[in-house]
């Protein structure tokens, strides 16, 4: 493994930009492999078998193509294949998924309750849930499926009254009532921080998991001499269903518009 290979990502469509876009500015000497799987998303609505399925086969592409690290930046595929990606690879390559790094985060605060928001899957996995109340018995953790989110945010409904209306909905349910802080356990989420931010007017630390995944990044290819200070490389994004829209919409997720290339997986 050498240290001017690419940090792999990959996620179940556009979400997973706000992941590369984070590790872009932490690490700007390192280059990106970033592949969407939009044939397939959302994967929140798809079954486990699915998400398996779908997440090795990535994996499998983005570690051919030279990928000295793998970034699971979709919640509902970490719930679901990263401990098994991380058994598979054990010794090869190391894999973050999005979820033990946040949890980790949480548990260092002084947060007595906390909230999730997600999707389906990512909340059915009750995955969040589990890895705190291991590490930390005393936290009361409490989960909300925000469906409509995700696609809202895709469709560009966000930053506007129509948004705001459907953010406060879910907010105001009253299994958050009490809470210290919100996890936003989807990677579209931090396009809609602002208006959560704005909904609890800093009564409630908002917990943006981008920027914690990564520092994760960093402390796996630090703790492995894998961190590249040279001169970056040149990034590469792929999805596996190619639209003029998805490529024009990479432009609100990364900040900036990027090439897009379809490869059937």
């Amino acid at each position: 493994m050498k240290k001017n290979q690419p940090i792999g990502i990959f996620d179940s469509g556009i979400g997973g930009l706000t992941v590369a876009k984070a590790i872009s500015n932490l690490l700007p000497n390192e280059s990106l492999l970033y592949f969407g799987d939009t044939e397939h998303m959302p994967y929140g609505d798809r079954s486990a078998e699915h998400i398996r399925q779908y997440s090795e086969n990535i994996a499998e592409f983005l570690i051919a193509k030279g990928a000295k690290i793998l970034v699971i930046a979709c919640n509902s595929a970490s719930s679901v294949t990263y401990q098994l990606l991380k058994d598979k690879y054990k010794g090869q390559i190391d894999v973050v998924g999005v979820i033990s790094p946040v949890v980790d985060y949480v548990v260092s605060k002084d947060i007595k309750k906390v909230g999730i928001i997600g999707t389906k899957a990512t909340i059915g996995s009750k995955n969040h849930e589990v890895l705190l109340k291991e590490k930390k018995s005393s936290i009361k953790v409490v989960s909300l499926a925000t469906p409509l989110l995700a696609p809202m945010i895709e469709e560009g409904f966000f930053n506007n009254s129509i948004s705001q209306t459907i953010i406060n909905s879910y907010l105001s349910n009253w299994r958050l009532k009490g809470i210290q802080a919100l996890v936003l356990a989807c990677t579209h989420y931090p396009l809609i921080k602002k208006e959560i931010l704005k909904y609890y007017n800093k009564r409630v630390e908002v917990i943006d998991t981008t920027e914690i995944i990564a520092n994760a990044v960093r402390k796996s290819l630090q703790e492995q001499k894998l961190l590249h200070t040279g001169k970056r490389g040149t990034d590469h994004f792929y999805v596996s269903e190619f639209t003029e829209s998805f490529e024009k919409t990479t432009d609100v997720f990364y900040g900036s518009q990027v090439r897009i290339e379809e490869i059937k997986l």
